[in-house]
């Protein structure tokens, strides 16, 4: 029995991990997927409009479901705010696809780990967080932002030998290779799609506040970013074929997209969230490199470039800094916030 209760609260303790687990794979598998359907002649800008139009369609009913008893009212200016998340939601969806077009999955997964030093920047330009280099903390979440950087710059700017699947350099036999590549249009696109993510991390945390239904504020988001990816997609594709979906692989990036990587991904990231806080998700970022790089060079004959290695082993370097910084920052406040608990109570002692 003791062996029986010993191997449930195991297992309990282990969930998140599994759920990030997963949730940075479901990521990493999407990033090759669409990649793969691009290639194939998927438009990126369809791509986006039809995995967020089905997964408004899979996320309303479960959210009205989850939130049916205490569901808050979707006033005017909080749908103002959502739609505000929705532009960057959006810019993000878009750059991302687009940046993965024009370089790789391996160069999207790697430039993911700018979202955290971004985040940092625009936390403190909007007063979230304080900008203090009399700290160990500030220094590092600074100089973890500016590395972060530096390796974006790398991998972006400096593609150098292959290392990996070299003769396909060659031979264009790569199953995910695309004669229109642009590398540095495709890091430029990426970085943007980064900053973008991390201006929506913001605007999700103020609407959080005053809005504390996550399914339906992701319904919602979703919803408006597929009306946002139409305009874009009616202004952009000049080719009014591809709004028809073969039964092919485009099909296959549709579905998984809708259902994986939006659905499934930000409910269980949400989840893991509620329980872990944004600090244990954030350290999982950096395995969409290592996924990316197994599904992508080894089973794909993706080619991987020196320089996308050596910048990654920056940019992780940037990331977990920035990272550092932060939980050494919510020590320190944790501590303080003990001790004036401690302080108040021997006042009050002394004053009975």
């Amino acid at each position: 029995m003791a062996e029986t209760n010993s191997c449930c609260s195991w297992l309990k303790a282990s969930l998140p991990f599994l759920g990030m687990v997963s949730a940075v794979t479901a990521l990493a598998t999407n990033m090759i997927v669409s990649k793969i359907a691009m290639t194939n002649g998927t438009s990126f800008f369809i791509l986006s409009v039809y995995s967020n139009a089905l997964a408004t369609l899979i996320l309303f009913p479960c959210g009205f479901l989850l939130h049916r008893s205490k569901l808050p009212p979707l006033t005017f200016k909080i749908l103002c705010r959502i739609f505000l998340l929705g532009c960057f939601g959006c810019l993000a969806d878009i750059g991302s696809y687009a940046g993965i077009n024009n370089s790789s999955a391996t160069l999207g997964t790697e430039l993911l780990n700018l979202v955290p030093g971004f985040t940092y920047i625009l936390a403190v330009i909007f007063r979230m967080e304080r900008l203090n280099l009399r700290k160990s903390s500030g220094i590092s979440k600074s100089l973890g932002t500016i590395i972060s950087i530096l390796g974006a710059s790398i991998v972006t700017l400096y593609k150098g030998p292959a290392i990996m699947n070299k003769a396909l350099t060659l031979n264009s036999s790569a199953i995910i290779s695309s004669p229109d590549q642009n590398w540095v249009l495709g890091g430029i696109l990426l970085a943007i799609a980064a900053f973008s993510t991390a201006a929506w991390s913001i605007v999700q945390s103020w609407i959080l506040k005053i809005y504390p239904a996550e399914m339906i504020i992701v319904a919602v988001y979703c919803l408006f970013v597929t009306m946002q990816s139409t305009v874009v997609a009616l202004i952009a594709e000049k080719d009014t074929t591809a709004w028809k979906l073969q039964a092919d692989m485009g099909l296959f990036a549709v579905l998984y997209a809708g259902i994986i990587n939006v659905t499934y991904r930000l409910y269980i990231m949400s989840w893991c969230l509620s329980r872990t806080g944004p600090l244990f998700v954030s350290l999982f970022n950096p395995l969409t490199i290592v996924i990316s790089v197994v599904i992508g060079v080894i089973f794909l004959h993706e080619v991987l470039y020196f320089g996308s290695v050596a910048g990654a082993v920056v940019l992780v370097t940037g990331f977990y800094a920035v990272i550092w910084g932060k939980a050494k920052e919510r020590k320190i406040n944790v501590e303080s916030t003990s001790e004036e608990e401690v302080s108040l109570l021997q006042d009050g002692i002394e004053q009975a």
